[in-house]
């Protein structure tokens, strides 16, 4: 990650004190779960995106800086929601704010980021993109609700798995690009569809992470998904392609929440093929991203984007 940061260093240095200077509050509780959360290493991925749209479709002013600024702290502050919902204890390898502080002050905080995003956006006055971002945060919401009125669904199909994770995740990813080249004056659809892309790549390479991947990775307990009811990407497949009582037993998992058959439903994941499924559909996603930047013309931060898209599938080695 740190090749993609290194392509707008002086960019994402000024964001990062943007952002500290934004968390300023009267009220300490608000300042301390913010800092935690915010310094917590996340990769500024979604940052970086907006940086990159905007500076490789031709930008030149400074508002991107404060747009980068506003898509973090809305991550930010879906990653506040999103552990209390789940009753996540551990995210970037440390205890979440929540088993930290506990549920409520995490929610209000989280709310707090969400209007600082807001506010923030004001000060670049650009209507459409506030209409960009009104769209994203709404649209994001009801991923958040999908997926928690799915969980323990273990009939969930592929077709609802992808709206989901769309909504939830990938919907980000889009509305950070788009909103680079609105602030340029550049080629919108071609950046709507490399983030739609991009973040659905990160996201099924996320869940297959779940099931292969190292918590000094990961930053999170390895099957956390199947604990949560969680029907991603890798189990569907293990489930329409596993014998009946491979079936069966990843269904009652799902159902039960109950993560105590991990490692039975690992292996039949890897018998099954699930991950390489996955890991094919991420790939095929990463293509979609790429070819949509063939509109775009070349310099180094339009290569830079096509690097970061392979980059979401390199996390998986």
């Amino acid at each position: 990650m740190q090749f993609f940061q290194k392509a707008v260093k002086d960019e994402l240095t000024a964001v990062n004190d943007l952002i500290l200077a934004q968390l300023e509050s009267n009220v300490g509780l608000v300042e301390n779960i913010g800092h935690y959360i915010v310094d917590a290493g996340g990769k500024r991925l979604r940052p970086v995106v907006v940086l990159l749209s905007s500076l490789a479709n031709g930008y030149e002013g400074s508002d991107h800086l404060r747009m980068a600024a506003v898509i973090e702290f809305i991550h930010t502050a879906t990653l506040l929601h999103d552990d209390v919902v789940d009753v996540s204890s551990l995210r970037r390898g440390r205890q979440t704010a929540n088993e930290h502080w506990g549920n409520a002050p995490s929610v209000l905080v989280g709310d707090f980021l969400y209007s600082r995003a807001f506010q923030v956006l004001v000060g670049i006055a650009n209507l459409p993109i506030m209409g960009v971002m009104a769209d994203a945060t709404n649209v994001i919401s009801e991923g958040e609700v999908q997926q928690m009125a799915n969980a323990g669904n273990s009939n969930l199909t592929e077709d609802i798995y992808r709206q989901v994770i769309y909504r939830k995740t990938a919907k980000l990813f889009e509305a950070s690009a788009l909103a680079g080249a609105c602030l340029a004056n550049g080629d919108e659809n071609s950046m709507v569809v490399y983030g739609r892309h991009l973040g659905m790549a990160f996201q099924i390479v996320d869940d297959v992470l779940d099931y292969s991947g190292d918590i000094l990775v990961t930053g999170k307990n390895i099957g956390d998904d199947l604990a949560e009811g969680k029907m991603t990407l890798p189990l569907i497949y293990a489930r329409d392609v596993g014998t009946n009582s491979e079936s069966q037993l990843i269904k009652e998992a799902v159902s039960m929440k109950n993560s105590t058959n991990f490692d039975s439903i690992l292996k039949i994941v890897n018998r099954t093929g699930g991950l390489d499924y996955s890991l094919e559909c991420a790939r095929n996603e990463v293509e979609l991203a790429k070819c949509a930047l063939d509109s775009i013309p070349d310099n180094s931060y339009k290569e830079t984007m096509l690097n970061l898209a392979d980059f979401s599938l390199s996390r998986i080695s």
